[in-house]
């Protein structure tokens, strides 16, 4: 504002008329320092200082647990591992087939009241997940099956 000042009356001295685009472009530079003070006054409301750049959380350490359980009672800890939003990779290859089958069953029974996600991986081991993962397979099986000739492998 100062300096528009100034220019009225370097113009004035000359003689020269302002050309109205001129005093146009003076609002819109008002207007434009209006509106970064206002917006400074809001950052200060919300974050207290002046500075526009705040610091993003850091983001949690994952971890994944493997677990070989060897009895049916076993299969509650692994439930407790996905309450406390924690992934598990459950190995049954050591395990009785039937043993193994309720511990699947009992497994899948908290992962469906938890909301997680289940993803067989082989015959004996499967990812359990929480909510929060997301879990994609690039190919699944049977899509490895369909582009395969192979007699055997299906």
């Amino acid at each position: 504002m100062a300096g528009s000042n100034l220019m009225n009356k370097v113009w004035n001295f000359f003689g020269i008329e302002q050309d109205e685009d001129y005093e146009e472009d003076e609002e819109l530079e008002n207007y434009e320092e209006e509106y970064e003070q206002e917006e400074e006054e809001e950052d200060r409301k919300l974050f207290g200082r002046k500075n526009k750049v705040i610091n993003m959380p850091q983001a949690n350490q994952v971890k994944m647990i493997i677990s070989q359980p060897t009895t049916f009672e076993q299969s509650e800890e692994i439930c407790q591992y996905l309450k406390e939003r924690k992934s598990c990779i459950v190995n049954l290859e050591y395990v009785n087939k039937d043993v193994a089958r309720r511990v699947v069953d009992f497994i899948s029974g908290g992962v469906y009241a938890l909301n997680g996600h289940i993803q067989k991986i082989s015959n004996s081991i499967f990812l359990i997940a929480p909510a929060n993962y997301d879990i994609s397979n690039e190919m699944g099986r049977e899509e490895v099956k369909s582009k395969l000739s192979v007699s055997w492998l299906k």
